[in-house]
């Protein structure tokens, strides 16, 4: 009798990965991640969700300032098998620090994702996968029910994906205001990171 031979995915590292996007694996146009060792598929952008993207950049540009770098959809390198492209982050330093190298979690403030289709995914996967690197604060705008939910404090948590979660978290209506928590003397309406309002 032949014996059944356990098959398993590769899981490639952020080095690995980082040397196909050089080497133009991808086709053009083909928007991918890596998600804890596996490229994944993004879900193509609605005019809404990138909108929103747009008007959170603006926001917490001008919220923090010079000495931080508020990048739109680009490479985080969160672990050696994870290099996220979230809608938002928030890192320290200038443009050009990250000349040579992807910013890594170490490097960032606050991420942001703007979810519709994508809600579940960005609280579980995404918030799973910010909290194990140790990213301090996660956001998320949800266009379905016009809100910002905050996730802070990121702890070990055995029965969340990756095992880890964020301890404190809270939505914030359509007619409040969130403070990040790298830059808590100020105040971002939540109304306007919405498309509409």
């Amino acid at each position: 009798m032949a014996l059944m031979q356990k098959l398993e995915s590769h899981r490639w590292t952020t080095d690995a990965y980082d040397r196909m996007v050089a080497h133009g694996l991808f086709s053009p146009g083909e928007h991918v991640e890596l998600i804890d060792g596996e490229v994944v598929n993004m879900t193509p952008q609605g005019s809404a969700h990138a909108t929103a993207v747009l008007l959170m950049q603006r926001q917490l540009q001008s919220v923090f300032g010079i000495g931080f770098h508020v990048r739109p959809q680009l490479p985080l390198v969160a672990d050696l098998r994870s290099e996220p492209e979230p809608d938002i982050s928030v890192v320290r330093g200038d443009v050009r620090d990250y000349s040579e190298i992807h910013p890594s979690a170490r490097d960032t403030v606050l991420v942001v994702e703007v979810a519709d289709s994508s809600l579940e995914y960005d609280r579980v996967t995404k918030g799973g996968l910010y909290a194990r690197a140790g990213i301090p604060e996660f956001w998320i705008v949800d266009l379905i029910n016009l809100q910002l939910e905050v996730y802070r404090k990121p702890q070990p948590d055995p029965a969340a994906r990756f095992g880890w979660g964020y301890a404190e978290r809270f939505s914030v209506s359509s007619g409040q205001s969130a403070s990040p928590l790298g830059m808590p003397s100020a105040a971002v309406a939540v109304r306007d990171l919405l498309p509409s309002h």
